[in-house]
């Protein structure tokens, strides 16, 4: 999914965050793949392990955010990864304004910060190596946009644009699920089939694919769509990023044994199907919660 070249993302709310010190796991690299797998394959959140607790880090003060100044109109989206992320929070904006109500949401923006290597969030310290996520305490979506290059060259996703907003638009169904309460109700401790943990993942993939399906009938404030018409291949690009973190993929690239009683984000299979459950039939059909385990 390309953005139109006149489209303006000038007023986007995303924000730049300077380098943490003193929170990294290798910065990158195999630190990034370690953790990402043994979290997957103990079904538990290893990032405690890089520092806990709000407020800022080691080393001193947390660092200042800046704006994305160059980021002015779709042609630097199409661009700039980092724009991409400034357009994507638009659209995504414009979407859910209308979206969210008529599933009885209340809206209210999320913000964005794109850090590099590790930062500090009211969730507590985290490092590139916990991937792109939320935090719901300060509803804030936080993404080391270097998560990208590993989908590509570690999980075999066929990267393109949507493949990147597919991420985007996944933690933005996240801040759409706390506003709706359903973070306060569920048992996000537990794992397998069934399981609280997989209903709110593959419900945030059901909410992204049903921003990509409106995504072009978004608008700036003149009137301008953000982005241009899906193309087919550009959905198979979403469907492969949704392939690639499923936990089966995870596990199978560890080199050890599928085992789903330790999964907390679905099957390849069930994220992809959940994403075209959103695609093809909006956001109403996305309730993951009313679907029995062997549904899901």
């Amino acid at each position: 999914m390309t953005f139109n070249d006149d489209s303006n993302i000038s007023n986007s709310r995303v924000r730049r965050r300077g380098r943490t010190t003193g929170l990294a796991v290798g910065g990158g690299g195999i630190g990034v793949v370690a953790i990402l797998l043994l979290s997957q394959l103990l079904g538990v959140d290893l990032s405690g392990i890089l520092g806990g607790g709000a407020g800022g880090g080691a080393g001193g003060p947390a660092p200042e955010d800046s704006a994305l100044s160059e980021c002015q109109t779709g042609a630097d989206a199409n661009e700039s990864v980092d724009c991409r992320m400034a357009g994507a929070l638009l659209s995504l904006d414009d979407y859910w304004i209308e979206a969210a109500p008529a599933i009885g949401v209340e809206f209210r923006e999320p913000d964005f910060v794109l850090f590099d290597g590790a930062t500090t969030t009211a969730c507590g310290n985290a490092t590139s190596a916990v991937g792109p996520f939320y935090c719901p305490p300060d509803e804030t979506i936080y993404i080391d946009t270097t998560f990208y290059d590993l989908l590509r060259e570690r999980f075999g996703a066929s990267g393109g644009p949507l493949a990147e907003l597919y991420v985007v638009a996944h933690e933005y169904g996240h801040h759409i699920q706390q506003t709706a309460g359903f973070f306060e109700g569920t048992d996000r401790s537990d794992t397998g089939p069934g399981s609280d943990a997989i209903r709110l993942e593959v419900q945030a993939d059901c909410f992204a694919g049903a921003w990509v399906r409106g995504a072009s009938e978004t608008e700036d404030e003149s009137g301008t769509p953000y982005l241009d018409p899906v193309t087919p291949q550009q959905i198979q690009d979403a469907l492969s990023a949704a392939s690639a973190v499923g936990d089966d993929r995870i596990q199978e690239s560890a080199g050890g044994g599928v085992n789903p009683e330790t999964w907390t984000h679905g099957s390849s299979e069930q994220r992809q199907r959940w994403f075209m459950t959103g695609y093809d039939n909006g956001p109403a059909a996305c309730d993951t919660f009313a679907v029995s385990a062997d549904q899901l």
